[in-house]
């Protein structure tokens, strides 16, 4: 039953995202929902002045819409679902969809105020993290009153370590830090979606392999609702996520990771995710070391990459592989802890 479930998560997602820019599209088009391309981004995607922004709520309805049937279908099979265990992992996967929601209100006000307000910057970086931390701190606080929230963390090579109090600073410099890794990754007609869409895939798997079956739901929609939106993003991109999708993208790759109680296993699934952050980190600090000189042609890093010649479909395909090879790590550093 468990996996007949995962399969209607899965399709179901990918369905409803899918339809829903029949009728998201156009109405975006019609607000004038448009992209404002940054001046200091590749000239050549100025061509894509004007894509409307937004598309993430496309498979944020599709994910959120697969979740309820889903947990519907298995509380109709299943009547004492809500108790003992079970009822634990429910809440996590509740807890998990709020904060993943609320990190993409964060992501929302930041596309309002450049399409709307016509502010190509968005919010501020200050008020971005301020809102992020509310938002982590909530997610933390849930999770811990659920009994869910473990400060022990398994390391690769050196085993399991209780960090005790340490382990809540370092949870909200990795949750806010991935989320806005993922923002990064959001540069390329179908970057991001298909980056996930591979990630997911993997947390699902791994979830439901561990007994975290409700996590294991939580990804299959996600996963989903990522290969739905594709229909409309991959290139020559139709609509664009915006911070409203990527940032409710980076919402559920961690809580999910969380959820599972093995955070660290963003360092392999999510590598792409680090990389792309670690890129803008490295141009940033050695442009200020050196005075004006850059390690990279552009940052993020699939930037570097276009200005040296790649297509943006050769980009995604060599990063979704990258991020294959982090999730099959990711199954043998599972097998062997």
């Amino acid at each position: 039953m468990a996996r007949l479930v995962l399969v209607i998560a899965a399709l179901l997602s990918l369905i409803v995202t899918a339809l829903s820019g029949f009728f998201i599209l156009p109405w975006l088009k019609r607000l004038h929902y448009g992209q404002n391309i940054k001046e200091v981004g590749p000239t050549w995607h100025n061509k894509k002045q004007g894509t409307p922004m937004m598309g993430g709520l496309m498979f944020i309805l599709g994910s959120i819409t697969a979740i309820a049937v889903a947990f519907g279908t298995l509380l109709v099979a299943q009547p004492d679902l809500l108790s003992g265990l079970q009822a634990q992992q429910c809440a996590t996967l509740l807890i998990s969809l709020m904060a993943t929601i609320g990190f993409s209100f964060v992501g929302f006000v930041d596309d309002y105020l450049k399409v709307v307000h016509k502010q190509n910057l968005g919010l501020s970086a200050r008020y971005k993290i301020l809102m992020q931390i509310v938002v982590t701190t909530a997610y933390l606080a849930a999770m811990q009153l659920n009994g869910t929230l473990s400060t022990a963390i398994s390391l690769p090579a050196i085993g399991r370590i209780d960090f005790g109090l340490a382990f809540y600073p370092l949870a909200y410099f990795v949750i806010i830090g991935f989320v806005n890794a993922v923002n990064l990754t959001d540069g390329l007609d179908g970057l991001c979606s298909g980056v996930t869409f591979v990630a997911m895939l993997g947390y699902m798997t791994i979830a439901t392999l561990l007994g975290y079956y409700m996590m294991g739901i939580f990804g299959a929609a996600m996963a989903g609702g990522c290969a739905g939106f594709l229909f409309w993003n991959f290139y020559p991109a139709k609509v664009f996520m915006g911070d409203t999708g990527s940032m409710f993208l980076g919402g559920a790759v961690v809580t999910v990771s969380f959820g599972i109680g093995r955070p660290e296993l963003l360092l392999l699934l999510g590598i792409i995710y680090w990389i792309e952050a670690g890129s803008v980190i490295l141009q940033v600090s050695y442009f200020k070391l050196t005075h004006g000189k850059r390690i990279f042609k552009m940052s993020p890093i699939h930037h570097h990459f276009e200005m040296c010649g790649w297509s943006e479909v050769r980009i995604d395909a060599t990063f979704a592989f990258i991020t294959l090879i982090g999730v099959l790590l990711g199954f043998v550093y599972i097998y062997l802890n």
